[in-house]
């Protein structure tokens, strides 16, 4: 598939919701939760011939990666009214990225390097 679908596709997904979003903020986010970008992603890596065991690896990274972004979440729309949105963001942005570091100790201790 050549790069510019594969980027004309994914920008398509990315307006798609952001547009669902501005109509209905449950749906938006409903249809951000989900996993759309890991399942084109899968879909990509399979067209270009990648093997299983690397399609495999990224959805498992995936599921651990998820894991310690999720309190991003919580966090940001916390701190919006409080701090306004560009500070709430690179806070939050901050605060995951010591959650995501503590994660990866931790996981460690568990065989999983992430």
């Amino acid at each position: 598939m050549p790069l510019w679908t594969k980027y004309a596709l994914t920008s398509a997904l990315i307006v798609l919701i952001s547009e669902l979003a501005k109509r209905s903020d449950r749906l938006g986010g409903l249809i951000a939760a989900m996993p759309i970008m890991t399942l084109l992603t899968l879909c990509l890596l399979y067209m270009d011939h990648n093997p299983s065991q690397k399609i495999a690896l990224h959805a498992y990274y995936t599921f651990w990666y998820v894991v310690p972004t999720l309190p991003f979440f919580l966090i940001f729309p916390y701190c919006l009214p409080r701090l306004g949105f560009w500070t709430s963001l690179g806070l939050s942005s901050l605060i995951t990225a010591l959650i995501f570091y503590l994660f990866m100790l931790l996981m460690r201790q568990f065989n999983i390097f992430l």
